[in-house]
Parts: C-alpha cells; structure tokens; sequence
C-alpha cells in the first residue's frame, strides 16, 4: 500500500461470474468505486477456468475478488497452490445472497459493496491464518464434519436444484429405519472416526462420533478442534488446541468454509499461521 492508501501496483478486479448472474448491480457499483480510486483492470470471466488464468496473469497488480466465500476461497486456493499467498494483500468486495458470505463477515470484511471498496482503497491489511490439507486443499475459517443425518446434499446455484431436491423427497419418502443420511461411519447415526489433534487420540473408532469441527483462532494460537462423541445424555465433547489434525475411518464427507468435500476416508489439515494477508477496514 502507498501512503495515500491506493494500491501500488493497480488493481486485478476479479468478477466471479455468478455474482455477476446474481447481482449485476452491486457488480457495477464495485467496479465504478475501484476504478475511481485506483487504476484498475476490471476481468469478467465466464467460467472457473478463466477465472484461474486470470488470476495467474495478474502481474504485479493486487487481486480484488467480486464475489462470494466460494470465490474467496477458490482464489486463496489457487494462489496456495502456487506458491503466491506471499507475494502480496488479497481484497474481497463480498456480492451475492447473505447465506454465502458468512465466511466474509467473520473476517471483517464489510457486506456492503461500497464500504468494501472503500476498504480496498484506504484500508490496512491483517494477516490470517489457513488450514491446509494433505490434498492441498485450504480452509479459511472452519471446517466441520456434520452429524451423518445432517450431511446436505452439495448445495445448488438455483432455485431449479432446490425444486428437484423437493420433488425426490415428495415421490420417494425414505424407509423407515433406514439410518438416515447415508453413508458416512456406514452404520448406525454416527460416524466411525480416529481423530487426532498432534498425535494426542481425542476419539477411536470403537466409540460414535457424532461430529467433528476445527477451526482458525483470532489469537493467533494453534486451531481449535471439538469432538462430540456419542449422543444423548451419555455423549460428550472433547476439545483441544492443534497444529495439526488427522481424521480416518469409514467413509466421510466434510465442510470446508462454504463447500462440502469426500467422501474421503482420511484426511490431514495442518495449521499455516499467517499464510495470507487480507485487506479490511482500518
């Protein structure tokens, strides 16, 4: 940042194409604010694809993100993997239904796209810490692994998605016993997980693990990791601090900030104090 508080470099506007679907106004009024204040190059890409390949082109000029949690976490993503988080502050200017920018508010960053712009222009910048897993995958605030009977199904971008989620309910109630949920820990309503937390075993696979949730810590500090076993009144709740966390057993799906992944059977995510560096407010 220069001492007037613009970008050096200028700015890459990077406009996910589903905000652009989904509110092409609030779109335009964070493309007039960025370029009024900083020389900018404004990209509308048509798919994730090029999306990515803008992304990589994007020279010595800071990336701003017009979107969602989703595009946030897809351009941490990227730059993860290429070894660029340090090269310099990311920007979000958050567009689209409030239900998918929860991750947003919780860093800071302002849900309106004229106070986020601004911040882009004259705000300071805060280093974040990161979750990375062994698949290079990242998590920027939490992930969760959900009770089996509340996994959901991969969420959809329209109301055609939900339609079609209620016609199947309609036409084909599910048996009674059935388990509910399917699949994850493959029997019974919970799953069947090792979880460790630095090599200490916080469950095993002989007790029912109703869900797991890790999470960054504001402190600074090492991530924080809760454990529910069992359930009803004989359950409890486990919890510690980590660097480091590894999960296996039978089959299981996981939410990583906004997006469900698996099923897998193990999966490592380690901690990455201050990993990138996120522009806010001053």
């Amino acid at each position: 940042m220069s001492h007037a508080g613009a970008p050096v470099g200028g700015l890459l506007v990077l406009v996910d194409p589903v905000a652009r679907r989904l509110d092409g106004e609030s779109v335009r009024i964070a493309k007039d604010v960025l370029s009024a204040g900083a020389a900018a190059k404004i990209c509308l890409p048509d798919s994730q694809e090029e999306f990515a390949r803008a992304l990589a082109r994007r020279g010595h000029r800071q990336p701003v993100i017009v979107g969602d949690d989703r595009a946030l976490v897809r351009a941490v993503g990227l730059l993860y993997r290429e070894r660029a988080l340090g090269e310099g502050a990311l920007a979000l200017v958050p567009v689209g239904p409030v239900g998918s920018l929860g991750l947003a508010g919780s860093l800071g960053v302002p849900l309106s796209a004229v106070s986020a712009a601004r911040a882009v222009l004259d705000g300071t910048v805060r280093m974040c810490d990161l979750l990375v897993d062994d698949s290079d995958g990242v998590v920027l605030g939490a992930l969760q692994i959900p009770p089996v009977r509340g996994i959901p199904r991969p969420a959809g971008p329209s109301v055609w998605s939900a339609y079609r989620s209620l016609v199947r309910t309609l036409v084909r109630p599910v048996a009674a016993g059935s388990g509910g949920g399917g699949g994850a820990g493959g029997s019974g309503a919970h799953h069947r997980l090792r979880v460790e937390a630095d090599g200490v075993l916080l469950a095993d696979v002989d007790q029912p693990v109703e869900d797991v949730s890790v999470r960054t810590c504001d402190d600074g500090g090492p991530a924080e990791v809760v454990v529910r076993t069992g359930g009803g009144p004989a359950g409890s709740t486990v919890t510690a601090r980590a660097e480091t966390v590894t999960v296996s057993g039978a089959d299981f799906r996981y939410r990583a900030d906004a997006a469900m992944t698996g099923p897998v059977r193990r999966r490592t995510w380690t901690l990455r104090p201050g990993a990138w560096t996120l522009t806010l407010p001053r």
